[in-house]
């Protein structure tokens, strides 16, 4: 946190009262503005009219106090000066140099190069207070306002001049008292207001650079809530595509096969019956599952209940109803991690699926075995896949649904038929 200081100031004494000046009379402006009726399209504008009385009020303001220095006959810096000349000249000096403020949003280097003539008119008639108050706010301006590239111009000047007062004093003064008051008479005007407003500067490009951070983190934290979101949908989707693709097109394959039997088999009959009636238990069973998962706050109120690879005689019980002859060649399927235990009757779920619509009729090997690290499940037929449907998204999932649990998928055309081939790692059990 930043401590207020200096800094935290608007600038020089000039500066401070002016703008106080300028609040007070531009408020009063817009107050009276708004309060016109009938002046809905002049009220639209009372901010630039604020901003421009604000900064009028402010010059306003310098420029009189110049002149009460002025009326007062304020001591001068130089005692006499070496140009004579009336003394409305003064006045039109430190008109023209709070003038000039006018421009220290735009311009303010420019504006403090075209002070320094006005400066110099004003040495040479010999240095007053008022003056060199005005041009220290033009100084200022320009460090303040002005580029990076300006504001670090002036204040190598700057060094540059109090480089050259102190050798000077140092050299032509007979005392080191006079040397030292000269040099703090003559630095002080134009350090005082580069020294302020390079800690104003600092402290705004601070604030900059921290609301600069909190946009970024804000926009960080709203890509990942993006991608949690799509990771989410995206689980999700596989999950429904695991219940509709397997078990209800398992059960539109069955029906339609029941339905083209040309002599009635009361055996076969029942078995693809019965097939469809487990299909659709399982699918009501997930589906159920499911929604009350996304219906719980917490994911603690539903009970859910995820399949097993112990359960894949029910899916071939499925593909055998369906026209496949389906072998099985399975070892060491007890105690898998969860998550590979899923991710691998997924994998099954889907390679039968797959073959009951592409290759139907065709004999399919089943093979599951567990190594001391590793599980493998593979599916093959001895048919040829047929065309691949484009907006399918079965092999899809099935290689995102691996790549979750760090496994390896290849799925293809084999000599004479369709391989697919899953590896999992897996602790020794």
């Amino acid at each position: 946190m930043v401590t207020p200081g200096p800094a935290a100031l608007p600038g020089p004494l000039w500066t401070i009262m002016g703008t106080a000046a300028g609040v007070i009379i531009s408020g009063d402006l817009g107050a009276r503005l708004s309060a016109e009726p009938g002046q809905a399209g002049v009220c639209c504008d009372c901010r630039v009219v604020k901003e421009w009385g604000r900064r009028l009020a402010q010059i306003v303001f310098v420029y009189l106090l110049g002149v009460v220095l002025f009326a007062i006959n304020a001591p001068s810096l130089v005692d006499s000066g070496a140009l004579k000349g009336p003394f409305w000249v003064r006045y039109a000096v430190l008109a023209g140099l709070c003038l000039l403020q006018l421009a220290k949003h735009k311009a303010p280097g420019i504006a403090l190069a075209a002070g320094v003539p006005l400066l110099a008119i004003d040495i040479a008639m010999g240095l007053t207070l008022a003056i060199a108050l005005a041009f220290g706010d033009l100084i200022y301006l320009a460090v303040l306002y002005g580029s990076r590239r300006s504001s670090q111009t002036v204040v190598i000047i700057l060094w540059c001049y109090l480089g050259l007062v102190i050798m000077v004093a140092l050299v032509l003064s007979d005392s080191f008292r006079i040397a030292l008051l000269i040099i703090i008479s003559a630095c002080s005007l134009p350090a005082m207001p580069v020294w302020w407003a390079l800690n104003v500067r600092q402290q705004r490009e601070i604030a900059e650079a921290e609301r600069a951070r909190a946009d970024q983190l804000a926009r960080i934290a709203e890509l990942d809530r993006d991608a949690a979101v799509a990771a989410e949908r995206a689980s999700m989707a596989r999950d429904l595509h695991d219940v509709i693709a397997g078990h209800l097109s398992a059960i539109a394959i069955q029906s339609e096969a029941l339905l083209t039997m040309r002599e009635h088999d009361p055996q076969r009959t029942r078995t693809v019956l019965r097939s469809m009636r487990e299909n659709s238990l399982a699918s009501l069973a997930e589906m159920r599952a499911m929604i009350g998962l996304l219906r719980s706050t917490d994911g603690q109120d539903a009970f859910t209940s995820p399949a097993r690879l112990a359960e894949f005689e029910r899916l071939v019980r499925s593909a055998n109803a369906a026209g496949l002859t389906v072998t099985v060649e399975v070892d060491g399927i007890d105690d898998l991690p969860a998550a590979v235990d899923l991710t691998a009757y997924r994998i099954v779920q889907e390679s039968l699926t797959n073959a009951v619509k592409h290759a139907p009729g065709a004999s399919v090997s089943l093979r599951i075995n567990r190594s001391s690290e590793t599980l493998v499940v593979e599916v093959s037929s001895d048919r040829p896949a047929g065309p691949p449907n484009p907006t399918g998204a079965g092999l899809l999932g099935m290689a995102e649904r691996v790549d979750a649990v760090h496994g390896t998928l290849s799925a293809g055309p084999v000599e004479g038929g369709w391989r697919v081939r899953a590896e999992f790692p897996v602790e020794e059990a």
